[in-house]
This record gives C-alpha cells, structure tokens and sequence, in this order.
C-alpha cells in the first residue's frame, strides 16, 4: 500500500482553510448583525425529553432584554444598515464555502 501524501496535504489544507472560511464569516456575520441592533433571539425546540425549557415568562424577559439591548445602540441608521449588509456578506459568503464544498465534492470524483 502506497499513500500518496501530497494528496493528504492537499486535502488537510483545504479542509483547514475551508473551515476557518466558514466558522469566521459565520462569528464576524453574527456579531455584524447584533452591531446593527437585530440581535438574534432563537427559541428553544421543546422536546418532552428536554433538559431545560423556556416558559412562556422567560421568553418574554428574553425578548423584551433584546428589544433593550436593540433601543441603546449608539449607532446611527446608516451605520446600522451597513453592519446588517455585511452580516449578510458574511452570511454569503459562508454559504457559498458550503456550497462550494458540497459541488466539490459532488462533482470533482
């Protein structure tokens, strides 16, 4: 058995890369939009197994702590506009590695 380690190389660097693509984007696309005041607030599912789960009391402190939160942004609107265009840049961008990465693998046998 022979391994071809150039190959190994190849692909250990470009899943190196391509990961590092996607986790920053993503974390720089996140932060973009909680900066432009549109913090995302993501309800938990609620399985019957559940560790924990929000009652109906804490999901309204929740939302009504990411309304605050969205009402003491110093920024002004345009400012606010170019951090929610470039959270969804990022957002872009991480899909398209995605992608780019499934039709690679799908397409490139």
């Amino acid at each position: 058995m022979l391994i071809n380690w150039e190959a190994f190389l190849q692909v250990f660097v470009a899943a190196l890369v391509g990961a590092t693509v996607v986790v920053t984007s993503y974390a720089l696309g996140l932060r973009l939009l909680v900066r432009g005041g549109r913090p995302p607030l993501v309800a938990p599912a609620e399985f019957t197994d559940a560790i924990t789960v929000l009652t109906d009391k804490q999901r309204r402190r929740a939302e009504k702590a990411v309304a605050k939160a969205a009402k003491k942004n110093p920024l002004s609107d345009g400012q606010k506009r170019l951090s929610l265009v470039g959270a969804y840049a990022c957002f872009a961008v991480c899909a398209a590695a995605v992608l780019g990465a499934l039709l690679l693998i799908l397409f490139n046998h």
